[in-house]
Protein backbone atom coordinates (compact mmCIF):
# COMPACT_ATOMS: atom_id res chain seq x y z
CA UNK A 1 0.00 0.00 0.00
CA UNK A 2 2.79 2.42 0.94
CA UNK A 3 4.62 1.73 -2.34
CA UNK A 4 1.46 2.35 -4.41
CA UNK A 5 0.74 5.62 -2.60
CA UNK A 6 4.34 6.77 -3.12
CA UNK A 7 4.19 6.10 -6.87
CA UNK A 8 0.87 7.93 -7.22
CA UNK A 9 2.36 10.89 -5.34
CA UNK A 10 5.47 11.05 -7.54
CA UNK A 11 3.38 10.91 -10.71
CA UNK A 12 1.07 13.66 -9.51
CA UNK A 13 -1.99 11.39 -9.62
CA UNK A 14 -2.74 11.61 -5.91
CA UNK A 15 -3.24 14.91 -4.10
CA UNK A 16 -1.53 15.80 -0.83
CA UNK A 17 -4.77 15.79 1.19
CA UNK A 18 -5.78 12.41 -0.27
CA UNK A 19 -2.45 10.84 0.72
CA UNK A 20 -2.84 12.08 4.29
CA UNK A 21 -6.31 10.57 4.42
CA UNK A 22 -5.05 7.26 2.98
CA UNK A 23 -2.27 6.90 5.55
CA UNK A 24 -4.69 7.72 8.36
CA UNK A 25 -7.13 5.07 7.11
CA UNK A 26 -4.35 2.47 6.98
CA UNK A 27 -3.44 3.22 10.59
CA UNK A 28 -7.06 3.28 11.77
CA UNK A 29 -7.71 -0.12 10.18
CA UNK A 30 -8.52 -2.68 12.88
CA UNK A 31 -6.18 -5.17 11.21
CA UNK A 32 -3.06 -3.71 12.78
CA UNK A 33 -1.14 -5.67 15.37
CA UNK A 34 -0.39 -4.72 18.93
CA UNK A 35 3.12 -4.70 20.30
CA UNK A 36 3.35 -6.03 23.84
CA UNK A 37 6.69 -5.17 25.40
CA UNK A 38 8.95 -4.46 28.37
CA UNK A 39 12.40 -2.89 28.40
CA UNK A 40 15.53 -2.70 30.48
CA UNK A 41 19.27 -2.09 30.23
CA UNK A 42 22.51 -3.82 31.15
CA UNK A 43 26.05 -2.48 31.53
CA UNK A 44 28.60 -3.22 28.82
CA UNK A 45 30.68 -5.19 31.33
CA UNK A 46 27.83 -7.67 31.96
CA UNK A 47 26.33 -8.06 28.48
CA UNK A 48 28.33 -11.22 27.68
CA UNK A 49 26.73 -12.94 30.68
CA UNK A 50 23.27 -11.96 29.42
CA UNK A 51 24.03 -13.24 25.90
CA UNK A 52 25.15 -16.56 27.38
CA UNK A 53 21.95 -16.88 29.43
CA UNK A 54 19.73 -16.00 26.48
CA UNK A 55 21.42 -18.59 24.30
CA UNK A 56 20.51 -21.20 26.91
CA UNK A 57 16.91 -20.03 27.34
CA UNK A 58 15.92 -19.31 23.73
CA UNK A 59 15.09 -21.54 20.77
CA UNK A 60 18.46 -21.38 18.98
CA UNK A 61 20.56 -22.99 21.72
CA UNK A 62 23.21 -24.44 19.39
CA UNK A 63 23.33 -21.58 16.88
CA UNK A 64 24.86 -18.13 17.04
CA UNK A 65 22.32 -15.35 17.69
CA UNK A 66 21.05 -13.32 14.74
CA UNK A 67 22.83 -9.97 14.44
CA UNK A 68 21.54 -6.64 13.15
CA UNK A 69 22.95 -3.19 12.38
CA UNK A 70 20.24 -0.65 11.55
CA UNK A 71 19.76 3.07 11.10
CA UNK A 72 16.41 4.26 12.46
CA UNK A 73 14.94 7.65 11.54
CA UNK A 74 12.06 8.89 13.71
CA UNK A 75 9.56 11.38 12.29
CA UNK A 76 6.28 12.93 13.32
CA UNK A 77 3.28 14.26 11.40
CA UNK A 78 0.92 16.62 13.18
CA UNK A 79 -2.77 16.42 12.33
CA UNK A 80 -5.20 19.29 13.05
CA UNK A 81 -7.85 16.93 14.45
CA UNK A 82 -5.55 15.15 16.93
CA UNK A 83 -3.58 16.46 19.89
CA UNK A 84 -0.82 13.83 19.66
CA UNK A 85 1.31 13.74 16.48
CA UNK A 86 1.46 10.71 14.22
CA UNK A 87 4.75 8.93 15.00
CA UNK A 88 6.50 7.17 12.11
CA UNK A 89 9.84 5.41 11.88
CA UNK A 90 11.94 4.43 8.89
CA UNK A 91 14.53 1.70 9.35
CA UNK A 92 17.21 0.53 6.97
CA UNK A 93 19.83 -2.15 7.42
CA UNK A 94 23.45 -0.99 7.29
CA UNK A 95 24.95 -4.48 7.04
CA UNK A 96 22.85 -5.99 4.24
CA UNK A 97 20.83 -5.08 1.17
CA UNK A 98 17.26 -5.13 2.48
CA UNK A 99 14.10 -3.10 1.76
CA UNK A 100 13.49 -0.03 3.89
CA UNK A 101 10.90 -0.57 6.64
CA UNK A 102 8.22 1.99 7.51
CA UNK A 103 6.74 1.59 10.96
CA UNK A 104 3.88 3.23 12.79
CA UNK A 105 3.69 2.89 16.56
CA UNK A 106 0.89 4.21 18.72
CA UNK A 107 1.00 5.69 22.19
CA UNK A 108 1.74 3.10 24.92
CA UNK A 109 -1.23 2.07 27.03
CA UNK A 110 -0.19 2.15 30.67
CA UNK A 111 -2.46 -0.26 32.57
CA UNK A 112 -1.41 -1.13 36.12
CA UNK A 113 -3.19 -4.49 35.90
CA UNK A 114 -0.90 -5.60 33.04
CA UNK A 115 2.71 -6.75 33.54
CA UNK A 116 3.63 -5.17 30.18
CA UNK A 117 3.05 -2.11 28.02
CA UNK A 118 0.86 -2.38 24.91
CA UNK A 119 0.76 -0.19 21.81
CA UNK A 120 -0.53 -0.49 18.25
CA UNK A 121 2.04 -1.25 15.55
CA UNK A 122 2.19 -1.48 11.75
CA UNK A 123 5.27 -2.50 9.71
CA UNK A 124 5.46 -2.32 5.91
CA UNK A 125 8.28 -2.69 3.41
CA UNK A 126 8.96 0.29 1.13
CA UNK A 127 11.38 1.78 -1.38
CA UNK A 128 14.47 3.88 -0.66
CA UNK A 129 12.56 7.08 -1.58
CA UNK A 130 10.33 6.80 1.49
CA UNK A 131 12.14 9.55 3.44
CA UNK A 132 11.72 12.05 0.59
CA UNK A 133 8.07 11.06 0.32
CA UNK A 134 7.40 11.56 4.04
CA UNK A 135 9.26 14.89 4.06
CA UNK A 136 7.11 16.17 1.19
CA UNK A 137 4.07 14.97 3.08
CA UNK A 138 4.97 17.26 5.98
CA UNK A 139 6.72 14.88 8.37
CA UNK A 140 9.33 16.42 10.64
CA UNK A 141 12.57 14.71 11.63
CA UNK A 142 12.64 14.28 15.42
CA UNK A 143 15.79 12.20 15.91
CA UNK A 144 17.77 9.32 14.44
CA UNK A 145 20.10 6.70 15.82
CA UNK A 146 21.98 3.52 14.98
CA UNK A 147 21.24 0.25 16.80
CA UNK A 148 23.53 -2.75 16.61
CA UNK A 149 23.16 -6.00 18.47
CA UNK A 150 21.56 -9.42 18.69
CA UNK A 151 18.11 -10.95 18.23
CA UNK A 152 16.88 -14.00 20.17
CA UNK A 153 13.53 -15.78 19.85
CA UNK A 154 11.53 -17.85 22.31
CA UNK A 155 8.30 -19.00 20.66
CA UNK A 156 6.43 -15.82 19.75
CA UNK A 157 8.67 -13.71 21.94
CA UNK A 158 11.48 -11.62 20.46
CA UNK A 159 14.40 -10.42 22.57
CA UNK A 160 16.79 -7.76 21.29
CA UNK A 161 20.04 -6.70 22.94
CA UNK A 162 21.31 -3.57 21.22
CA UNK A 163 23.88 -0.82 21.51
CA UNK A 164 22.46 2.62 20.69
CA UNK A 165 24.69 5.16 18.97
CA UNK A 166 24.02 8.73 17.92
CA UNK A 167 24.24 9.99 14.34
CA UNK A 168 26.58 13.02 14.29
CA UNK A 169 25.49 14.17 10.85
CA UNK A 170 28.20 12.88 8.52
CA UNK A 171 27.38 9.76 6.55
CA UNK A 172 30.87 8.29 6.99
CA UNK A 173 30.60 8.66 10.77
CA UNK A 174 27.19 7.00 11.20
CA UNK A 175 26.97 5.35 14.60
CA UNK A 176 30.34 6.58 15.87
CA UNK A 177 29.07 8.27 19.05
CA UNK A 178 27.98 5.91 21.83
CA UNK A 179 24.98 7.18 23.79
CA UNK A 180 25.71 5.30 27.05
CA UNK A 181 27.85 2.58 28.60
CA UNK A 182 25.02 0.08 28.51
CA UNK A 183 22.92 -2.04 26.15
CA UNK A 184 19.18 -1.69 25.63
CA UNK A 185 17.25 -4.93 26.21
CA UNK A 186 13.70 -5.32 24.88
CA UNK A 187 11.31 -8.25 25.17
CA UNK A 188 8.35 -7.97 22.78
CA UNK A 189 5.55 -9.84 21.01
CA UNK A 190 3.41 -8.77 18.06
CA UNK A 191 -0.13 -10.09 18.49
CA UNK A 192 -3.65 -9.31 17.20
CA UNK A 193 -6.19 -7.55 19.40
CA UNK A 194 -7.45 -9.62 22.30
CA UNK A 195 -4.29 -11.65 22.90
CA UNK A 196 -2.81 -9.64 25.76
CA UNK A 197 -2.54 -12.81 27.88
CA UNK A 198 0.90 -13.39 26.36
CA UNK A 199 2.03 -10.75 28.86
CA UNK A 200 2.02 -13.36 31.64
CA UNK A 201 4.39 -15.58 29.63
CA UNK A 202 6.65 -12.60 29.07
CA UNK A 203 6.69 -11.83 32.79
CA UNK A 204 7.75 -15.42 33.59
CA UNK A 205 10.52 -15.26 30.97
CA UNK A 206 11.73 -11.89 32.26
CA UNK A 207 12.04 -13.34 35.77
CA UNK A 208 14.61 -15.81 34.42
CA UNK A 209 16.86 -12.94 33.35
CA UNK A 210 17.13 -11.48 36.84
CA UNK A 211 19.34 -10.21 38.42
CA UNK A 212 21.28 -9.52 35.21
CA UNK A 213 18.58 -7.28 33.79
CA UNK A 214 15.31 -5.91 35.14
CA UNK A 215 12.72 -5.82 32.34
CA UNK A 216 9.81 -3.60 33.26
CA UNK A 217 7.15 -1.18 32.07
CA UNK A 218 8.41 2.34 31.37
CA UNK A 219 6.27 5.39 32.09
CA UNK A 220 6.81 7.36 28.88
CA UNK A 221 4.99 10.39 30.26
CA UNK A 222 7.86 10.85 32.71
CA UNK A 223 10.33 10.67 29.81
CA UNK A 224 8.64 13.38 27.78
CA UNK A 225 6.49 11.06 25.67
CA UNK A 226 9.28 9.62 23.52
CA UNK A 227 8.34 6.20 22.05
Amino acid sequence: MCLVVSILWEQGIMKFSTIKYTITRIIDNNGYERQIFVKGSILDSAVDHLIHRLRGLCDTVDASPEQFHDLEVCLSLRQPTQTAPLMLRVRRALDRDSPFQLRYIGQPELDRSRPTLVRSSIDVGCTSTILDFLTELGCRLDFEYVSRGYIFRKGRMKITVSKIKAVPGKQQEIGSETVSQSYLVELSVLAPNGQDSIGDEMRIFAEQLKPLVQLEKIDYKRLGGLP
